[in-house]
């Protein structure tokens, strides 16, 4: 029990969460697995970027993560997709993670 409550207490502190309430006790399920694969996701995410030799931070990449956006479009019979730019250790943490980045504009007939 006291491994889990240390690790929940590092998942906030990680990921910057604030106090919840719940109403219900599958909310309260619902919270505590989705902050448990929170927490095996970014071990795996450190496991992968360790591999490749990078030791990023965990702040500034949610801040640059959180920039990282993606836009669609629909005009006269175009659909056009375009991305934010990449920033910090965002695009390296993407390659050791395997995931490919969307092309930054993309153009389709609809």
């Amino acid at each position: 029990m006291l491994e889990v409550e240390s690790l929940f207490r590092a998942a906030k502190a990680t990921f910057n969460t604030r106090p919840i309430f719940h109403q219900s006790d599958a909310a309260i399920r619902g919270h505590v697995f989705c902050s448990f694969l929170a927490l095996v996701l970014s071990k795996e995410l450190r496991r992968l970027c360790r591999a490749k030799g990078l030791t990023p931070e965990w702040q500034p990449l949610l801040r640059d993560l959180d920039r990282l956006q993606e836009a669609t479009i629909e005009k006269d019979g175009r659909i056009v997709t375009t991305r934010t730019h990449v920033t910090g250790q965002v695009g390296n943490v993407f390659k050791a993670a395997g995931i490919a980045l969307p092309h930054n504009l993309d153009e389709q007939l609809a």
